[in-house]
């Protein structure tokens, strides 16, 4: 008789072989080449992973960029800027062009690096030799020369902040040619060199006036620049009202709690009204995780009626969660390695938001828009969790959250569903996709081999994967049932209803749509 094994389920052989090790050593599925620069390009922070460290992120992005087409990595740095608001991961690909496709490097650049922070990422990136450049190079010199001459006096202004390098460090490595005489001020008092002070810019001059009078009123320039100075609690609430962005106001709650700006009458209702308008938050492309760490990490000196203002923003931002038709599955992964910083590990700027945090918020979401959905946390088995569609969405992620720990078992939740014959239409499995518990080390990976189970009771299910860190597999392979989706940004609500709905795009289709 032949080995029971090898013929014991019919669903296993739909399954495909498995044709890659994740990192812990689990059956997976490598990512075709433009696959895995979509996803890498979409989570790629350069910071230090569960599973892998900084250095390894930084050759596979490169890695991956060499086996694509330069023009589908043209597409995928301004994809990644400009659909997944990234960083390091655009500014590195365009890098990388000035030395692959200097041609096209001239045609991304200015939509890629549309920041001050980009364009110093840039340079940084390219004298570091990574790319295979230790210096600017005529091109890029030029490029970078370009910006700095067509930026406006408020952008140089904001360029001025920041180090490693500095603008200044940039002013005198490309030397660009000042067209006025403004300009050709605030360079030299940029550098540190002789200039003509009635020529200066008028907020660098009324910086420089109220430095020497700090009871001057504030001047117009980025606050950081005047956070180094003495400053009343007055002025700082002048600062939280009409010199932080968005994102900064958000970020510097607690910092404005110890100055004493709550304490300025009616700084608290003016913040609580900026934290909470709908327009400055869509304007600011706020991630819904942001404000959920926001809310977490308030101290007590904040006022509850602004603690209460990002509660509400995080409805705002959340509002437009779509509705999955049919029976919906949530899987998060709530395992040990989903403990680990979203963007990595980096000293000095390692973000508090968690993978884990990541999929507890996207569970809690779409259950909140999903009111019918399961939703079904799993580690080395499924977690026993209930969540209540109605709860306030903070009180249903922080529950979820509260279940990290174990080891990483990607097919538990299919394995749950099949057991019970459950009939779903969609599954959607939040993870950094590094199963390594499950029983499969050839052929199949076991997660395939339970999605081919449930796809025999259920012929128009659909399957979305959520990868939340760059590994480069996933237990699943992609196909017309089956979406992988590198990273987490907002679009990638609008990305799960689409292809609920049998509108099949993956990530490579939509950076193909990119013009460059």
């Amino acid at each position: 008789m032949a080995l029971a094994r090898l013929f014991a389920n019919k669903a296993a052989l739909v399954a495909p072989r498995a044709d890659a090790v994740n990192h812990e050593g689990g059956a997976a599925y490598a990512y075709a080449p433009e696959e895995r620069l979509a996803q890498l390009a979409m989570t790629g922070t350069l910071g230090d992973g569960a599973y892998a460290a900084a250095e390894a992120q930084l050759v596979d992005l490169l890695d991956a960029a060499r086996g694509c087409d330069p023009l589908f990595v043209a597409r995928a740095a301004v994809h990644a800027r400009k659909a997944g608001a990234m960083k390091d991961a655009p500014a590195l690909l365009t890098a990388y062009l000035t030395v692959a496709e200097p041609d096209l490097a001239v045609r991304v650049f200015g939509r890629t690096i549309d920041n001050a922070r980009m364009l110093r990422s840039f340079v940084q990136i390219l004298r570091s030799g990574q790319v295979g450049r230790r210096s600017l190079g005529t091109r890029p010199r030029w490029l970078v020369r370009q910006w700095l001459e067509q930026a406006s006096t408020g952008q140089l202004l904001r360029a001025a902040t920041g180090t490693a390098p500095s603008l200044a460090d940039i002013v005198r490595m490309v030397h660009p040619a000042p067209a006025t005489p403004e300009r050709r001020a605030f360079y030299g008092w940029l550098i540190g060199k002789p200039y003509d002070q009635a020529a200066l810019p008028p907020e660098i001059a009324g910086f420089e006036a109220w430095k020497r009078d700090p009871a001057r009123p504030l001047p117009h320039v980025p606050f950081e620049w005047l956070t180094a100075h003495p400053l009343t609690r007055e002025q700082w609430g002048t600062i939280a009202l009409e010199r932080m962005g968005w994102q900064a106001l958000r970020m510097n709650l607690n910092t404005l709690a110890r100055q004493g700006a709550f304490d300025v009458p009616g700084v608290v209702q003016g913040v609580a009204a900026r934290l909470a308008d709908a327009d400055a938050i869509a304007s600011a492309r706020v991630l819904p995780y942001q404000l959920m760490v926001a809310m977490n990490e308030v101290g007590e000196g904040v006022p509850l009626a602004v603690q209460a203002a990002l509660e509400q923003a995080l409805e705002v931002a959340l509002g437009h969660v779509p509705v999955l038709a049919g029976q919906l599955v949530v899987c998060p992964d709530v395992s040990g390695s989903m403990h680990w910083p979203v963007t990595g590990w980096r000293k000095g700027a390692t973000s508090k938001v968690r993978c884990i945090d990541v999929a507890a918020l996207v569970s809690a979401a779409l259950l909140r828009a999903n009111r019918k959905a399961r939703v079904l946390p799993f580690a080395e088995t499924v977690k026993p969790v209930w969540l209540r569609s109605g709860a306030r969405l903070a009180v249903n992620t922080a529950k979820l959250a509260a279940q990290g720990g174990g080891g990483t078992n990607v097919s538990a939740p299919l394995a749950r569903l099949n057991r019970h014959g459950a009939r779903v239409d969609t599954v959607v499995i939040v993870s950094d996709n590094q199963s390594w518990l499950d029983p499969a080390r050839h052929g199949a990976s076991a997660t395939m081999a339970e999605w081919a189970r449930l796809k025999a009771r259920n012929p128009a299910a659909r399957l979305i994967c959520i990868d939340i860190a760059p590994y480069g597999t996933s237990p699943v392979q992609s196909g017309a049932d089956i979406l992988n989706i590198g990273g987490f940004t907002d679009a990638v609500f609008d990305t799960m209803a689409r292809f609920a709905q049998g509108q099949a795009r993956s990530r490579v289709e939509i950076i193909d749509e990119v013009e460059i």
